[in-house]
């Protein structure tokens, strides 16, 4: 945990200025005006921004993706109110350390100053740590900030959550982040606006996509793009000239925006659901590589799969659920990464193949009549007479065998006395169902 000073400077106040502390932590914007992107809360216009300079903000969430400046903006708002700032890790405090904070802001309170209680990841607060702060929320003994990169719907209490107001951050444009870098390139007091630098080959474009949206992460590869180029100048004064390959070979990859466990996990298998279901191969497969490339349990995917097989697909393409568990046992026999081209292989099948949600729609209409439905005894005529006694009391009397007549198709009653005539699976004239229909028409 970590509780700040009572003047209103935030975390890394101490940070700015100082040529040893991190470059992100350096040119973190100290106000309104320094700040890049969410014009929709920091315009000048902006109701957000309106609201903490009139000192009438209230308790917020602030939920967006990493990077975006929700700590920045929580301590930009400590300063322009002059509130103090505690604030404190939902990884590492505990209801021991809440307890403390507001001691201090009754204290405070008393003295006519306001607290500022800023929770940082608040998701991972369990429900009693987010009741203990409830009723100083309510009372207004604390001013509450939290920060979140999940859905405050699923993640913050209800109760809490009705006592602050949600405020939405976006992940940056390209646009956006070619800003934040070119202000640290230029920026003399806390960026490198003393040393020349020039990115040549389009390397700062390069550097912006693997940003990925994240202005700490460009920051933070900014700073170590920089300093393998120096590490690669005959002179530690002289030009430093970066180009794609030291860009690339600097950062590796790019920052990844992806949660297993969150959110963005749910949002993405459910575009992967639907791209599948509107059989667009192209986006079936790019989704599928974003939630593999995010570190997403490949089994879990390959169960998704079958699901579409019988979701989505059916007796359409009785194939499909037989590609969906061998693409399964291929991940689970050879592993990853090679297992991903399994996947890929029963993606763009399950795209590509006729569609149908019959065995669906009458799985649920079963269902239902099985919980709703008196649970009556099977026909005579449909049972087993293994004794005298059975056949005595008409087991098995009038069964007609289906393979004495001809096309192997008899009609007669199958389900219960009070179920009779419903029709629960009705086949679709694509792919296989069509041959269904037919039958199903010799039927009647």
């Amino acid at each position: 945990m970590r509780r700040e000073s009572d003047d209103g400077v935030g975390l890394f106040a101490d940070a700015i200025g100082q040529s040893d502390a991190p470059l992100a932590a350096r040119m973190r914007p100290r106000n309104f005006d320094e700040f890049f992107g969410q014009s929709h809360l920091v315009g000048p216009s902006a109701a957000f921004r309106k609201l903490v300079e009139a000192d009438r903000l209230g308790s917020v969430i602030l939920w967006g993706p990493p990077g975006v400046g929700k700590t920045t903006l929580a301590e930009i708002v400590a300063k322009v109110t002059s509130a103090s700032f505690d604030r404190v890790s939902a990884v590492s405090a505990g209801v021991a350390d809440l307890r403390k904070i507001v001691e201090m802001a009754r204290h405070r309170r008393a003295l006519g100053q306001r607290t500022i209680l800023f929770i940082d990841e608040i998701h991972r607060f369990n429900k009693s740590q987010q009741d203990a702060i409830l009723p100083v929320v309510e009372d207004g003994t604390v001013t509450l900030i939290g920060a979140t990169t999940e859905n405050p719907s699923f993640e913050v209490n209800s109760a809490l959550l009705s006592r602050t107001r949600v405020y939405v951050l976006r992940s940056l444009t390209d646009e956006e982040i070619g800003s934040v870098i070119q202000r640290a390139l230029h920026d003399r007091e806390r960026g490198f606006g003393k040393r020349q630098i020039a990115f040549v080959e389009d390397a700062d474009s390069a550097l912006v996509n693997l940003a990925n949206g994240d202005a700490r992460s460009a920051l933070n590869m900014l700073e170590l793009t920089v300093a393998v180029a120096e590490s690669r100048s005959p002179e530690p004064t002289s030009a430093l000239t970066i180009d794609i390959e030291t860009v690339t070979n600097s950062i590796q990859r790019r920052a990844v925006l992806y949660d297993k466990n969150g959110e963005m996990h749910y949002d993405l298998i459910s575009a992967l659901h639907k791209s599948v279901r509107d059989s667009d191969i192209d986006a079936s497969l790019y989704w599928l590589a974003r939630m593999l490339d995010g570190g997403e349990d490949p089994l879990f995917l390959a169960r998704r799969i079958v699901r579409m097989a019988s979701e989505d697909i059916g007796l359409a393409n009785p194939s499909a659920l037989t590609i969906a568990m061998a693409a399964q046992q291929a991940v689970h026999f050879i592993g990853m990464p090679e297992g991903a081209l399994a996947l890929a292989e029963a993606v763009a099948f399950m795209a590509a193949s006729p569609k149908s949600n019959a065995i669906y729609v009458a799985w649920g209409l079963i269902e239902a009549d099985v919980q709703s439905t008196r649970n009556d005894p099977v026909p005579l005529h449909l049972r087993n007479a293994p004794t005298d006694l059975m056949k005595d009391l008409g087991y098995g009397k009038g069964y007609l065998y289906a393979h004495d007549f001809e096309g192997g198709v008899v009609e007669q009653q199958h389900l219960p006395d009070d179920l009779v005539g419903r029709q629960y699976f009705k086949p679709t004239d694509r792919g296989f169902e069509a041959k269904l229909r037919i039958v199903k028409k010799s039927d009647d």
